[in-house]
């Protein structure tokens, strides 16, 4: 059974700092671009990083030199640490796994942060 659990979210001021967890299970980790999707009350979903299986490493420009995304693959989990944090990166943040060269396609609960004084 797939499972994506992320986990770090809540209020903090603008300026402050976060990191999100997403422990993965029951897919092959390794072989798994790993995402950051986030999406704002009445906004579409934004791709907020992604790293490649390998490390390699993209993210949003709204995000770029505040975040970093990051993986252990030993313990199956990707990370998000977010600095600087603004009211505009009020979202719930969600984990999401996909397959490279495959269909599998996975996808956690969200973790709610807000960023407000």
């Amino acid at each position: 059974q797939v499972q994506l659990v992320e986990s770090g979210g809540g209020l903090v001021q603008p300026g402050g700092s976060l990191r999100l967890s997403c422990a993965s299970s029951g897919f092959t980790f390794s072989s798994y671009y790993m995402s950051w999707v986030r999406q704002a009350p009445g906004k579409q979903r934004e791709l907020v990083a992604v790293i490649g299986s390998g490390g390699s490493t993209n993210y949003a420009d709204s995000v770029k030199g505040r975040f970093t995304i990051s993986r252990d693959n030993a313990k199956n989990t990707v990370y998000l640490q977010m600095n600087s944090l603004k009211p505009e990166d009020t979202a719930v943040y969600y984990c999401n796994a996909l397959q490279n060269m495959g269909s599998g396609n996975y996808w956690g609960q969200g973790t709610q942060v807000t960023v407000s004084s």
